[in-house]
């Protein structure tokens, strides 16, 4: 029996949400999907999280994935986005915790390095690279597909390190390392 799981991989937004989901066969990568999740047109914030959630457990029955990798979110100056980010990447990783998944965060200059060598380089950089390292024929229009393909690829290369990001592998393991975040 050949040795396999699936990653999953995301890109929390409230405007879009991107994910990329990988297949790992004896060690060598293999393209499954990727897509978004297109917010946009909803205007209360509610129904966006409710939506990532249901879209992210949709993904987790459909594809079984045996981890997912996420995309944390990054330090601005705009503490509203922060929130925002913050809330749709909590209701991604809800749904994987309510499946008993593993996750692991990643810093976006980490996700960059990981693919590129550059922890700051483009999106379009990423996914031309990611396009290369898997083969795939064509881009999408938004990249932040690409964005949560490349986080999948991400755990995938930092698969056995002892410092790849903050991991959680249900409820309690993250209560116990966010302690200070819990009131």
């Amino acid at each position: 029996m050949a040795n396999e799981k699936i990653i999953l991989g995301i890109d929390p937004g409230t405007t879009i949400m991107g994910f990329g989901i990988i297949k790992v066969v004896n060690k060598k990568m293999q393209f499954i999907q990727m897509n978004e999740l297109l917010l946009k047109k909803y205007d209360d914030p509610y129904t966006k999280l409710k939506l990532i959630f249901e879209r992210t457990i949709e993904l987790i029955d459909t594809y079984h994935p045996d981890e997912i990798a996420i995309e944390a979110p990054f330090f601005g100056k705009n503490v509203q986005s922060m929130l925002k980010l913050g809330r749709a990447q909590g209701v991604a990783m809800a749904a994987g915790l309510s499946r008993q998944i593993p996750i692991t965060e990643y810093l976006p200059k980490k996700i960059k390095m990981s693919i590129t060598g550059n922890g700051n380089a483009s999106k379009e950089q990423v996914a031309k690279m990611l396009q290369s390292i898997l083969g795939l024929k064509s881009l999408p229009t938004n990249l932040d597909s690409t964005d949560g393909l490349a986080a999948a690829v991400c755990h995938y290369y930092n698969e056995g390190r002892v410092a790849v990001g903050k991991q959680y592998s249900g409820w309690g393991a993250f209560v116990k390392q966010n302690a200070d975040k819990i009131n």
